[in-house]
């Protein structure tokens, strides 16, 4: 039995230092010890900027690495499957950034293979973690807004650096893939069943990748449900959520960085209510539920089943919307 939890890191991304590298310097019980990447001048540039201890050659090394429990995998959407498989084969916990992998087969893959495991695969959706969001849950789940009537989210950031991953479709790119994972991922929260996609139209930047979606949902006691996702749209920011039932609307701004700023608005039967909560990072919040799931078995709610549902929601929107599903990068 460990006592803390020792983490490798699957890439120089650009998220890794906030994600986990600079959460994991105020944890007592987890630790940022091995870093790999394509370009071992990369991979050691980055360990001497953070004060990791250990790099590896490659990724196969950092995942034979006996010293090391858990692997956090920011690589591009086409690698997260074939990567995080990798790692459960080596016997890692898994703590994987979002989308889980390209598209809902490879997901469900990936998922029965951690069930098989018995080891801890977490998708990193981090807003879910923070107490605003364990309060929107609460409310949703108290039935206080009474039946709902319909549920939106929108997750639209500027971001018109077409060279980047996220343009990139033999990467698993797309706005609906970067971005609209957040918006499906809250719009069933808030609506508190798997949704039925009923139309979506895209903004294309090439043939294949959508720079902006949005597509309309049903869920199975009826109420409807809308998402919005962008990387580059007329929208420029909006970062959004709301549920309206017959007694009332909860609302909140910024559900994605709280720490920044954030708002939860409720309005029961004419009352209205605000509430804020502190401004630790999301973060913060993501690797204590991942260190307390490896070390004491505690539960959390981005399992591998849960993103296999948010991936069957996002395969639907592509579909809906006349564009091809996103593939494993070979």
């Amino acid at each position: 039995m460990i006592d803390h939890v020792r983490i490798g890191v699957l890439g120089a991304a650009k998220i890794a230092p906030p994600a986990v590298v600079r959460p994991a310097r105020s944890s007592t019980v987890a630790e940022v010890v091995a870093v790999a990447a394509r370009s071992a001048d990369k991979a050691k540039a980055f360990a001497d900027k953070h004060g990791i201890a250990r790099v590896h050659g490659s990724y196969e090394d950092l995942l034979a690495d006996p010293a090391i429990d858990a692997v956090y995998n920011p690589l591009p959407n086409g690698l997260h499957g074939k990567w995080t498989l990798a790692a459960l084969e080596a016997g890692k916990h898994v703590l994987c950034e979002k989308p889980f992998t390209a598209n809902a087969a490879e997901a469900a893959t990936v998922a029965k293979a951690a069930d098989a495991s018995g080891l801890v695969v977490m998708e990193a959706f981090h807003y879910r973690y923070h107490p605003l969001a364990m309060r929107v849950a609460e409310i949703i789940s108290s039935g206080v807004l009474g039946p709902l009537r319909h549920v939106e989210a929108s997750v639209c950031i500027p971001l018109p650096l077409f060279s980047n991953i996220r343009y990139d479709y033999s990467l698993a790119g797309g706005a609906t893939m970067d971005t609209g994972c957040y918006a499906v991922h809250m719009a069933r929260l808030l609506g508190g069943e798997e949704p039925e996609v009923r139309s979506a139209k895209a903004l294309l930047r090439g043939p294949s990748i959508d720079r902006a979606m949005r597509a309309s949902l049903r869920f199975p006691s009826g109420h409807t449900g809308s998402v919005h996702a962008s990387l580059w749209s007329s929208t420029v920011l909006k970062l959004s959520m709301k549920a309206v039932g017959e007694n009332g609307t909860l609302s909140v701004v910024n559900p994605l960085v709280p720490q920044a700023l954030h708002r939860l608005s409720l309005e029961l039967k004419g009352k209205k209510s605000a509430e804020t909560f502190e401004k630790r990072a999301t973060y913060a919040y993501q690797l204590d539920a991942f260190t307390d799931a490896v070390l004491h078995g505690k539960p959390f709610p981005t399992t591998a089943d849960d993103a296999v549902k948010n991936m069957t929601v996002i395969d639907s929107i592509y579909r809906a919307a006349g564009l091809p599903l996103r593939q494993p990068t070979p």
